[in-house]
């Protein structure tokens, strides 16, 4: 219905641009606890009310992210109260924020691997039999 395609656009937007703030707030605010380590905001979605964002994170090395999201769920309210600054002139409710670790390169990585590993014998053409 077109109410529910209106709210799914600004869910969009609002996805858009809390993903572009934190990602800001990351790279100018957490660069000395994230040194060494690739820290990237992958999507954002956000609950049907805006009043939750769920933030999906990639982390490199694969093994610092678990440090990684327990460091971010520790400075959450600062990490909201920063947004509030960049967005609180646009937006009425400033969202929770939930991190969680994206684990779509892990799973790529991994299957890079399985596959690397497999003994698959080359396959005769057609015409070679």
């Amino acid at each position: 219905d077109i109410c529910n395609m209106a709210g799914s656009k600004r869910q969009q937007q609002f996805s858009k641009l809390i993903q572009k703030e934190v990602s800001h707030i990351f790279q100018h605010e957490f660069s000395a606890e994230f040194l060494g380590k690739l820290v990237t905001v992958t999507d954002v979605s956000m609950s049907p009310d805006l009043g939750l964002a769920r933030v999906y994170i990639s982390i490199f090395p694969i093994n610092a992210s678990e440090s990684a999201i327990e460091f971010l769920n520790s400075v959450k309210p600062r990490v909201r109260g920063k947004l509030g600054r960049a967005i609180g002139k646009d937006v009425r409710v400033i969202p929770e924020l939930a991190f969680f670790l994206d684990r779509t390169a892990e799973t790529g990585s991994r299957m890079d691997s399985i596959i690397d590993s497999l003994d698959i014998p080359e396959s005769k053409g057609p015409e070679e039999d």
